[in-house]
């Protein structure tokens, strides 16, 4: 019998509580943060209950959904009881696909373009630099992989050169981002190698585990891989040089939520303490 998989999240440092035995720590984390999650289905209770529990607890700019599989009219009521200001939607086709892209009173977006796999956009923070940003959801089947980083590449060279990519994007970079199932084969992930070979993108370490989806069965049956990741150009990297990206617990869906804290983690210290991993 299958059973319910949780990823195991866990931080290098503590984000809240203080360290008897290693003296306070306060850390809050700073504004600008970004979260990107595939929902696989917005009409689930427990993933609005989690989606609004991860709202409150980073405070996001910016919230990128994927495989909403829900019409606006239904999405545009759950974004006001997130409190978002804007949005912008990709309907999905039927029960297949659709985006969410929602923002901040305080982040100016321009959505340059959109499909059915990414929505493209200006976007600047707070008054900070402006950037570019694509949001995606690779597609899932091989034979429409490569026209879809062929459309990143042309994006890339339309966008200049500070630009961020996040979200979903269906592939697997090397056995290491795989654990079960069949072996990895990188003829299957060609396209994407030559996409981030040739545009010079840096593939964000993210913290908190190596794999971002679940098959959700158990023992060996089980199937883990990163499928979610954050690229992002030399450029943006320089504007943001502090960026992390964390993932937090799937709850409701298969995939884990990414989290893209833009100026990283802001730590406070009363006296001298060290980080000791668990």
């Amino acid at each position: 019998m299958a059973v319910k998989f949780s990823f195991r999240f866990e931080f290098p440092f503590s984000l809240s509580s203080p360290n008897p035995a290693s003296g306070h720590l306060c850390s809050s984390l700073q504004a600008m943060a970004i979260l990107a999650w595939n929902v696989r289905g917005l009409g689930n209770k427990d993933i609005v209950r989690t989606l609004k529990n991860l709202i409150q607890k980073y405070q996001p700019d910016i919230v990128f959904l994927s495989e909403t599989k829900q019409q606006k009219r239904y999405l545009e009521k759950i974004r006001m009881k997130m409190k978002m200001t804007h949005s912008f939607y990709v309907e999905p086709n039927g029960v297949v696909g659709g985006l969410v892209l929602w923002w901040s009173k305080d982040t100016q977006i321009k959505v340059q373009q959109y499909g059915k796999h990414y929505i493209d956009a200006k976007i600047s923070v707070n008054g900070e630099s402006e950037w570019f940003g694509t949001f995606i959801y690779g597609p899932p089947y091989k034979e429409e992989k490569r026209e879809f980083w062929e459309i990143m590449t042309n994006l890339r060279q339309a966008n200049g050169d500070r630009w961020l990519v996040i979200g979903d994007s269906n592939v697997v970079f090397s056995q290491e981002e795989k654990m079960g199932g069949v072996p990895f084969n990188p003829n299957d992930a060609r396209s994407f190698f030559d996409f981030v070979d040739t545009m010079g993108l840096i593939d964000l370490p993210i913290s908190g585990g190596n794999f971002t989806w679940s098959n959700q069965r158990s023992d060996e049956d089980a199937i883990l891989e990163k499928l979610d990741r954050v690229l992002c150009s030399s450029d943006w990297n320089m504007v943001f040089p502090k960026a992390v990206a964390i993932l937090d617990i799937a709850i409701g869906s298969d995939h884990a939520p990414i989290i893209v804290l833009l100026k990283g983690i802001k730590r406070k210290y009363k006296k001298e303490f060290k980080f000791e991993s668990k």
